[in-house]
């Protein structure tokens, strides 16, 4: 049995884990371009997805692990990194996102094997939404794509209390995600991993209205002043390099902005 057919034989559906991050995606212009960056940067292959031309698979050790979308232009949505949560139903999803003053951009839409929406929470974060089986099995993935998604918002609490509402975190349903709290950020859970964190800064502060929300993507490497060097070697930019944190704040050649980290979200 090849690698392929084994992923393919454990395949996980978003039925089973269902709220946790399942899935980053970039929005770009230039397929070519963006492929060159990141192999540089963090030693990813590309393989062509089925979906067409504008589309790029990121393999690291032959699992799957992101996904390009040169759709910018197309769909008119900005050049960025997005994390997509697994949910039972995309349009029930979508349908209370608009309930709670969140908004769709795009979908939902078949991308086989599933279906997809972009959105909005009431904040203007932006997150993907992802209905099906998942590319190479939830906790394969987990484990290769070594990534983590913080959302940087005005108001954790209320951020927390939209997304519950939207994924069923917290819920009464079996293998929903637990919500903690780890001093001024909100923790997410999955089956015990911590997935992903909502941050407003500290807890007695008054919400900061010059914080544009947004979803961040980490993504853990090994030499974060190796991925520094060859981000500013192929046209990228630093937006902030904390040696002292093991960490970099990172611009593609097109201005989508990524963290990398020696450090995992747990």
């Amino acid at each position: 049995m090849n690698r392929n057919t084994a992923l393919h034989d454990t395949a996980v559906t978003s039925h089973s884990v269902f709220g946790a991050p399942c899935w980053v995606s970039l929005t770009a212009r230039d397929v070519e371009a963006t492929e060159d960056f990141y192999r540089a940067v963090l030693g990813w292959e590309w393989r062509r997805g089925h979906m067409g031309d504008r589309f790029r698979v990121a393999h690291a050790d032959g699992v799957p692990v992101a996904g390009i979308a040169a759709v910018a232009s197309m769909w008119q949505v900005a050049v960025a990194w997005t994390p997509y949560f697994a949910v039972p139903s995309a349009d029930e999803a979508v349908s209370r996102v608009a309930e709670r003053g969140g908004t769709a951009a795009v979908g939902p839409i078949a991308l086989p094997p599933g279906r997809t929406a972009l959105l909005a929470d009431r904040d203007g974060a932006v997150f993907g939404i992802w209905e099906g089986e998942l590319f190479s099995g939830w906790e394969v993935w987990r484990r290769a794509a070594r990534t983590f998604v913080r959302l940087h918002t005005r108001n954790a609490f209320d951020a927390a209390m939209f997304y519950g509402e939207v994924l069923d975190w917290a819920s009464e349903r079996a293998g929903c995600c637990e919500v903690l709290y780890d001093e001024d950020e909100v923790v997410l859970r999955s089956e015990g991993d911590v997935v992903a964190r909502i941050h407003s800064g500290a807890v007695e502060a008054a919400p900061d209205p010059a914080v544009r929300p947004h979803w961040r993507i980490h993504f853990v490497v090994p030499d974060v002043d190796a991925c520094v060097s060859a981000a500013l070697a192929h046209g990228g930019t630093v937006a902030e390099h904390r040696p002292d944190r093991q960490e970099a704040v990172l611009r593609d050649p097109d201005g989508a902005q990524f963290t990398v980290t020696s450090r995992g979200a747990g």
